[in-house]
């Protein structure tokens, strides 16, 4: 895990991200042999801009509207990163604070380990108060009827509504057996929707996609659990006997646009509760020497009223890829497994002895 991209240190670092995203006029796109645009390089996903727009807000933001936020932004984290006093009192029971994150009410990251962006999303040159541009609110459609029930019974009690494993067990002893687990938390797939399809900021570290073309497939690489999907160009579907955690994915131009279809899909890498029949459209453009506009249309009959779409910035980065590195050194599941293999064999100890009812 590392922290990157447009990071905090002095504000002009924000203004250089904030600028990289706009289009720009007159812009020649580099050229592949074949002939079609070279989309090549590593690309920074971190951004402010959330998915969903806040009710009430409007479409864009002023100028005004988004230095006051980005301000406040590198603000909270550089109280965040001050030094914490030694002598300071143990935190209260439970953990301080309320609600969730990394590690619920007993702590997790701070905020050195984060880096969930510091600058709003900046597309045709107006900054966006959302991802999600269709609906016109900016907001995700309504669950249907059946996409409701799926989410009362898979994440009403504290499940992964950003796509984790919708078969986690829930009941006493969920952390006995490692398979129990959600596939982000087990570390086979990124946190939220950051392999996609659609490929999205995680809100966490490890924003980073590296794209490598070639004339018959494009490579998408994703820092996070180092996911890497494979697009075949000018090919047709896998038969729908085969299922794919990230989907099958194929890929044609249209014009300097190149565009992902994918299907396929897994019951078990749901996007937001969708069904293994999600359907998802990328077109991805180069817009400038530093920037690739990445919109995409996510479709699912069984769990949205309608289709829906997004679109964002892809910022052009010359930080690095890291391995990721997940669970290395990683003592706490080891024990809480060796625990419950312990208790197990003092009960059946027990009752060999008769000193516990069967």
């Amino acid at each position: 895990m590392r922290m990157r991209s447009c990071l905090v240190m002095v504000s002009l670092a924000a203004i250089a991200c904030t600028l990289a995203a706009q289009t720009t006029p007159g812009y020649k796109v580099p050229r592949m042999p074949d002939g079609h645009p070279d989309l090549g390089g590593t690309y920074d996903l971190a951004t402010l801009t959330p998915l969903e727009r806040p009710k009430g807000q409007n479409a864009t933001l002023k100028k005004e509207e988004v230095e006051k936020l980005e301000a406040a932004t590198i603000d909270r984290r550089s109280r965040g990163d001050a030094a914490l006093a030694a002598d300071r009192s143990a935190p209260p029971v439970g953990g301080a604070g309320r609600g969730g994150g990394a590690g619920g009410r007993v702590g997790g990251y701070n905020s050195f380990w984060l880096d969930p962006g510091t600058t709003y999303n900046m597309v045709d040159g107006k900054y966006r108060s959302s991802i999600v541009i269709d609906p016109a609110d900016g907001r995700i459609p309504t669950l249907t009827v059946e996409g409701q029930k799926r989410f009362v019974a898979e994440y009403s009690e504290g499940g992964y509504a950003d796509g984790g494993d919708p078969d986690l067990d829930r009941t006493p002893g969920a952390y006995d057996d490692p398979e129990r687990r959600p596939l982000a938390e087990r570390c086979l797939l990124g946190f939220g929707s950051t392999a996609g399809p659609p490929a999205l900021n995680n809100g966490g570290y490890n924003n980073l996609h590296q794209i490598v073309q070639t004339a018959d497939s494009v490579m998408i690489l994703t820092e996070m659990v180092h996911d890497a999907r494979i697009v075949r160009m000018n090919a047709q579907h896998l038969p729908k006997t085969f299922r794919q955690w990230l989907g099958d994915s194929v890929g044609h131009w249209e014009g300097d646009t190149l565009v992902i279809d994918t299907t396929n899909f897994t019951d078990k890498t749901r996007f937001r509760g969708s069904t293994e029949n999600l359907h998802v459209i990328e077109r991805l453009t180069r817009t400038g020497p530093r920037s690739l506009l990445y919109r995409f249309t996510v479709e699912d009959p069984a769990t949205w009223t309608r289709q829906w779409t997004g679109e964002v910035t892809w910022a052009l980065t010359d930080q690095h890829i890291y391995e990721y590195a997940c669970h290395e050194s990683n003592y706490a599941l080891a024990d809480i497994l060796k625990g419950v293999r312990l208790q197990e064999k003092e009960q059946a100890e027990k009752e060999k002895s008769g000193k516990a009812p069967r």
